[in-house]
């Protein structure tokens, strides 16, 4: 081997599994064209084939620590390539293909976080708040203390210091108003 001799694929995995960023600059370089060729051809859809061709570098850079030159750099980037055409064909014949009109389908299902759903559910609970707003301090204050603590009417009375049949007035008072103000 001479100076201008270019390392060997095996040397710059080691030298990447190191830290040497260049290294790995270096194969992918190298082995980029053939490996997006070969899953292209595999899978004949482009889309398919750069996802895939990302997945496996992916792979390459999560395995460099644990990297062990037991056979060429290449024999190892086309094998983890064709495990990963082999688990998708796997997977495809395990999944029935979509159906004809799955986009249409897809369209008819609500969707519940839609902007005007969001918008309303705001607006409801505008419109109670103005509503609690408006209730007299006493009525408010027994309303809050049952739905908000979840207090018996006892433990409100008790709070308040009221009895038990004139917290109830107070809470049917407050309901009332409120259904009326909400209804409106």
């Amino acid at each position: 081997m001479n100076d201008f001799s270019e390392p060997a694929d095996e040397t710059l995995m080691l030298a990447y599994a190191g830290g040497d960023m260049a290294a790995f600059e270096q194969l992918y370089a190298r082995h980029r064209t053939r490996l997006y060729r070969f899953l292209l051809r595999q899978l004949r859809d482009q889309a398919l084939a750069d996802e895939f061709f990302q997945d496996v570098w992916q792979r390459v850079i999560t395995a460099r620590e644990g990297w062990k030159p037991e056979a060429a750099f290449t024999t190892w980037l086309f094998r983890i390539a064709h495990n990963r055409l082999t688990d998708h064909w796997r997977a495809l014949k395990h999944r029935p293909p979509a159906p004809v009109d799955g986009d249409e389908r897809a369209a008819r299902v609500p969707d519940p976080e839609t902007p005007e759903r969001i918008l309303s559910d705001f607006e409801q609970r505008r419109r109670l708040q103005l509503a609690l707003a408006e209730l007299p301090d006493d009525q408010r204050e027994v309303l809050q203390l049952r739905l908000e603590q979840e207090l018996t009417l006892e433990e409100i009375g008790e709070i308040t210091g009221v009895g038990r049949e004139t917290v109830k007035s107070r809470l049917r008072y407050a309901m009332d108003k409120l259904r009326a103000r909400l209804s409106e």
